[in-house]
């Protein structure tokens, strides 16, 4: 593999070349949607086994514990591969390792048709994990590569704004092929589409501006700025960039990946039991739930771009665009700790999904800051490595949460429990980036 080429001194451009700039097409837009298209399949694939929970839990005569290990398996595939998927593109680049994911993901969601029980789908949706668990880091990744640091919140925001993308449109399409099918049609479909989106990846994207055909001088150049206004001791280069395991030890580092475990806690309980929630607890059927379902993903997304844009109009202004983040967080998971907890006192349905759209709508507000800390403090060398580090501790929350929660539901039929507690998990978040969530000035957002 090729070394990065030397972007703080390339050739002298051409005054045309720099005039161009504000009125050509940005190729990096293309490269974000492409990407964030991958990102409403991963969500679409992943969103499936929870609107699809409860026909499987009949058909399959599954209990509520069995079937929240089922979810749980998915991250134990999941969360290595998140490392794993990070490290390999600081290595091999982001595009050859998206690729092999989506395509490997999309021949398990496939294969989620096979299931005969709960042990084949235990096994299926380990090996599922092992595909979705690189898409954060590498999408990270790929934006870092790709776009200016001041643009960094709202590039994450609408790349990580396609993940409650794909609940919006996979929970109407999944219960659509529930009504005219299955739950076991619903995963073959997916799979197919994921198979057309891998060679549109391939097709598309590539590594680093300076390896695209279509790209033009003006991106190129805007990627040299970034490294070149750094701090020279910041690591940007790809010679000064200082082990891993030293950015594991910053607090800002592992503060954030805590902060994000509290936000998948609620994320994977939502996701995983809300429709069991709305169809068992509410009696809310088939047809309701494609909307029920669907509005608290229609709030996640506005809520994912406008926290990114948010932040970046802050870290403008202040200079200090991870500290940015760390309030937006901070505040976010506070906030969400409060709504979550009173899901559980709702007396009406309407309550309980009005509840949930300010839930997501808020959690989501912090979301792109989780990856857009990372790519704002760490060298591009290592972006992706780190960035699978704290997205791997965050995800450990998809192992514990659903089958928790499915215990103590079995357990206690409380389903306010269980909503309290993924509010505490929250609030230990929000306590530890407050403490820990500080960073140094950057000399310059560019």
């Amino acid at each position: 593999m090729s070394r990065t080429p030397d972007l703080r001194n390339p050739a002298p451009s051409s005054a045309g070349g720099l005039t161009a700039r504000r009125g050509a097409f940005r190729l990096r837009w293309l490269i974000l949607a492409t990407t964030a298209l991958l990102l409403v399949l991963n969500y679409a694939d992943r969103a499936a086994l929870g609107v699809a929970g409860p026909q499987m839990i009949e058909q399959l005569g599954l209990s509520k514990a069995q079937f929240g290990l089922v979810a749980s398996a998915f991250f134990f595939g999941y969360v290595p591969c998140a490392f794993l998927g990070g490290w390999l593109s600081d290595r091999y680049g982001p595009r050859s390792i998206m690729g092999v994911a989506v395509a490997w993901w999309s021949l398990f969601t496939a294969l989620t048709a096979a299931g005969t029980g709960f042990v084949s789908l235990l096994i299926i949706r380990v090996l599922f994990g092992f595909g979705e668990g690189p898409q954060g880091s590498v999408s990270t990744k790929t934006m870092h590569n790709w776009f200016p640091q001041r643009q960094m919140g709202t590039a994450m925001g609408l790349v990580q704004g396609a993940t409650p993308l794909g609940g919006v449109v996979g929970t109407p399409l999944v219960v659509w092929l529930l009504s005219i099918g299955d739950w076991r049609l619903a995963f073959i479909v997916l799979g197919a589409v994921g198979g057309l989106c891998t060679i549109g990846w391939f097709a598309v994207v590539r590594d680093r501006p300076d390896m695209h055909p279509w790209a033009r001088l003006q991106d190129v150049e805007e990627q040299r700025e970034r490294i070149t206004a750094m701090p020279e001791n910041s690591g940007a280069d790809e010679a000064d960039a200082l082990p891993l395991r030293h950015y594991f030890k910053m607090p800002i580092i592992w503060s954030t990946a805590i902060a994000f475990f509290g936000y998948a806690w609620v994320l994977y309980t939502f996701l995983t039991w809300f429709p069991v929630y709305l169809t068992q607890e509410r009696g809310v059927n088939l047809k309701e739930l494609a909307v029920a379902g669907t509005i608290p993903w229609v709030f996640g997304v506005i809520g994912f771009v406008l926290g990114g844009l948010i932040t970046d109009r802050i870290a403008r202004r202040t200079g200090k665009p991870a500290t940015a983040r760390a309030v937006m967080i901070v505040a976010g998971l506070t906030v969400t700790a409060v709504l979550f907890a009173l899901i559980g006192l709702a007396d009406s349905t309407v309550a309980a999904v009005a509840l949930m759209a300010a839930v997501v709508f808020v959690l989501y507000l912090t979301g792109a800051q989780y990856f857009a800390i990372v790519a704002d403090i760490v060298p591009g060398r290592r972006v992706g490595g780190v960035m699978g580090f704290v997205h791997a501790i965050a995800n450990l929350a998809g192992i514990a949460a659903p089958f928790i929660v499915g215990a103590i539901i079995d357990n206690t039929g409380s389903w306010a429990t269980t909503f309290t507690l993924s509010g505490a998990v929250c609030i230990v978040g929000a306590a530890l980036m407050a403490i820990f969530g500080r960073s140094k000035k950057v000399a310059q957002v560019v």
